[in-house]
């Protein structure tokens, strides 16, 4: 395009908590900006200096102090830390912000994924001091970004929506009484909120009172707002999206979909595009839809327009975020388009290059957020600790990630556990999830637990294999909680014979064992075991009865003990370690901060009552006790870190 003969000199800061490089298959478009300076605002990943680099524009990174060394402050042209770890006192102080703004002379800021990311004030702050903000305007910010007026647009736009209470819920006896009149069960959520956080599902009168307080608590917490709505709860939905793109010339097109209903606590684990229930009918009326919406706030940049899908394709309007979504790597794959270099080019001016017929649906992707928790505690709780060995598993065919960290990177309780966003692309599904597959088997993550292992479950479940899901997909699967794979006979076979190879290898102090042969001690069955292990690597690819396998050393998956024989006849005389008995202590199942304490000594609980409540990464956690018993002692007090497994409260 002619724009890209402009002469390019910006620079961007860029604000994040996790990070990310930037990748993408395919780029058909060409942009290009004659700003003099650019400062990104950036919560998550660092797309956007990838994409400024590409262009020809610099970029400064704006950080908090426990980030001075993360990866984007290292791809950056300029850094300035804007204040100490805390979010308050970094990621969302406007102030320090802006003075990096008028020190470096930017002038654009791209917001990223959260944070200031869909703040109106922030924005026309920027308006104020002449800095673009590389996002819609304040108005379609401010409209779409409460909760309570983006439904009353959405109807007004003729997008269907959910029934239930348009206005501002006060009190939790108010919550009560309209959760009564819309009949149960409920959603409660933050009007200001997004990601997950500030939302509840009410069943009855006293989950609803629960509810309330927590959505608000953690609405506060994140969003700087505790108003609360009331709606009604549509069991066992789809999560679906549509990807929406517009410009300052009342252009806007609809991107097509993305199939976000693998949720843990409502937040999205898998995203995959397109979805598979989808029918090309109902795919043009929820884009048609979306369109709609953002052509009545006049928006203008990239945004995402959610629907929850019931199983007869019936679709409801459920909120739009103003901002770049996590997941929209997963459009670009199967689209082609750079949607953070469509953000630029709309912010400063340029018309659309494209018409709806332009926008193809080429391929298949899949998204797992690959996160910093433990999958076995409630589908995932975060998990802290210094990354010892970090290798990603980017020599695979069609495989990107979306990371912003590195070995030696500290996972904290400051920020999101997201280690990266996974992303794997194929001509078709099956490609696309076989390629995942892989992998997830070939990534390396040592020093913290992850939910590698949950992922890798989920994308080969016969139910999420035949694309019969719902937001109630991990409760439905796993009842009573992910408790790892489940090892069939055979499987259990290779795994020791395995074992028994690395262990003669380490035994033999050998680099290389060849040609080895183990038989498994369950039933005397020959396994051939085959490859060249170098013991010091983390991934060993071996041949097992004439099958590749991907084979790694760890803490994660699966607890193997090999012994030589004189060891196993001497182990057969240790005693047991007897487990804590945990019905009478409380310990801290993640590290976190200590937000409320509801019992004293002396106190007695009935089975199910809060005893305290943790938040960790801007999560509220209620721990309860788990029979009826008298409090003997308590040994946390609001406002105290804990770390996971640190001791709590102790019943009689």
């Amino acid at each position: 395009s002619s724009c890209c003969q402009n002469s390019l000199n910006v620079t961007v800061i860029v604000l994040m908590i996790i990070l990310s490089i930037y990748y993408s298959y395919r780029r058909a478009f060409n942009a290009a900006a004659d700003w003099c300076n650019c400062i990104t605002i950036f919560l998550v990943f660092n797309q956007v200096i990838k994409t400024c680099k590409k262009m020809g524009i610099q970029t400064v990174a704006v950080h908090s102090d426990v980030d001075s060394s993360a990866v984007h402050v290292k791809m950056a042209d300029e850094a300035v830390c804007v204040g100490s770890a805390p979010t308050s006192k970094s990621y969302l102080n406007m102030d320090a912000i802006m003075d990096a703004i008028r020190v470096t002379g930017a002038q654009a800021v791209h917001p990223g994924y959260g944070f200031l990311s869909e703040n109106k004030e922030f924005a026309k702050r920027l308006a104020a001091e002449g800095v673009a903000f590389i996002g819609p305007d304040t108005h379609a910010i401010q409209a779409m970004g409460d909760k309570i007026e983006s439904k009353l647009i959405a109807k007004a736009a003729k997008v269907n929506t959910i029934p239930g209470f348009d206005g501002v819920v006060k009190t939790a006896e108010e919550a009560v009484k309209i959760a009564q009149e819309i009949g149960y069960p409920v959603m409660i959520k933050a009007s200001a909120g997004g990601g997950g956080k500030g939302m509840r599902i009410a069943w009855n009168d006293e989950e609803t009172r629960e509810g309330f307080r927590f959505s608000s608590q953690e609405a506060a917490s994140s969003f700087g707002d505790d108003r609360l709505l009331i709606e009604k709860y549509i069991d066992n939905p789809r999560h679906i999206e549509i990807q929406v793109l517009a410009d300052k010339h009342g252009n806007a097109l609809w991107l097509n979909e993305r199939e976000c209903s693998i949720q843990r606590r409502n937040q999205k684990v898998v995203e995959e595009a397109p979805s598979t229930f989808l029918d090309p009918v109902t795919r043009r009326a929820m884009g048609e839809q979306a369109v709609q919406l953002a052509k009545a706030v006049q928006y203008s940049s990239a945004g995402t327009v959610e629907f929850l899908v019931d199983s007869k394709k019936n679709f409801y309007f459920l909120e739009m975020n103003t901002r770049l979504q996590v997941e929209h790597p997963i459009t670009e794959c199967i689209t082609g388009l750079d949607l953070v270099e469509q953000m630029i080019r709309v912010a400063k001016g340029y018309q659309l290059q494209h018409t709806q017929d332009d926008i193809p649906i080429n391929g298949w992707a899949i998204e797992c957020r690959v996160y910093a928790e433990d999958p076995y505690k409630s589908f995932g709780l975060p998990s802290i600790g210094r990354l010892s060995q970090y290798q990603e598993p980017l020599d695979l065919d069609k495989v990107r990630v979306d990371s912003g960290i590195q070995e030696g990177s500290d996972i904290s309780i400051y920020y999101d556990p997201m280690i990266s966003k996974l992303i794997t692309y194929g001509a078709t599904r099956a490609e696309a999830l076989g390629r995942m597959e892989d992998a997830l088997d070939n990534y390396v993550i040592r020093g913290v637990t992850h939910n590698i292992p949950l992922l890798r479950e989920i994308i080969t479940h016969p139910r999420f294999v035949s694309g019969h899901i719902s937001t109630n997909f991990l409760p439905e699967v796993y009842p009573d909680g992910f408790k790892g794979h489940q090892l069939e006979a055979d499987a259990k076979r290779e795994l020791l014979a395995s074992a028994a190879v690395l262990y003669i290898a380490a035994e033999l102090r050998s680099a290389k064992v060849l040609g080895t042969q183990s038989g498994s001690p369950m039933d005397g069955a020959k396994v051939e075991v085959w490859g060249a292990l170098n013991l010091a690597s983390p991934l060993l690819p071996l041949t097992i009865n004439g099958t590749q396998r991907m084979l790694q050393v760890t803490h994660s998956y699966f607890k193997v003990r090999v012994l030589s024989k004189l060891a196993a006849e001497l182990n057969s005389y240790m005693p047991e370690k007897v487990s804590e008995d945990t019905s009478s202590i409380l310990r801290s199942p993640m590290p976190g901060t200590v937000v409320a304490v509801s019992v004293k000594p002396g106190d007695t609980v009935a089975e199910g009552q809060e005893i305290c409540v943790i938040e960790a990464m801007k999560m509220q956690n209620s721990l309860t006790a788990v029979k009826q018993a008298k409090v003997k002692s308590v040994h946390c007090k609001p406002g105290e870190t804990v770390g996971e497994g640190d001791l709590l409260v102790e019943l009689e």
